[in-house]
């Protein structure tokens, strides 16, 4: 009973011809499969990651896109093993809405800004010495 997640399900990148299978406005960028598998084990999900594995409509064969994240959902007799996610669906809107929240996620962001912050500043003054 156990269901496959890729990431690619998850990304706002991605069209649905090219795998999304959540809204654009609540998908990720880029999620990674170590980050689905962080949500749901947190949750208290059965998580199996199978780092190898790729999604079949992935053109780009980057390390970044590959992984599977194996989950299960019922138990043998086909109850939820969550009562709070009976569908494969609601499984992958929580990932998607959790993700964000990650400490991974939110410290790469402030990282970011004061990466881009420091090449404009470097930009600016190049352009006052040519003058």
């Amino acid at each position: 009973r156990f269901i496959c997640i890729y990431p690619a399900y998850l990304n706002n990148k991605k069209t649905i011809a090219e795998g999304r299978r959540i809204p654009i406005d609540k998908a990720v960028e880029n999620p990674t499969s170590t980050e689905i598998q962080d949500v749901c084990a947190a949750v208290g999900f059965n998580v199996l990651l199978e780092k190898n594995k790729m999604y079949p409509r992935e053109w780009n064969r980057d390390v970044q896109y590959r992984g599977r994240v194996r989950i299960q959902l019922k138990q043998d007799d086909g109850n939820p093993c969550l009562p709070q996610f009976p569908t494969r669906k609601s499984v992958m809107l929580y990932a998607a809405e959790t993700i964000p929240k990650l400490k991974t996620r939110t410290q790469k962001m402030g990282g970011s800004d004061q990466n881009l912050q420091q090449g404009e500043g470097g930009k600016k003054s190049k352009g006052k010495k040519k003058k």
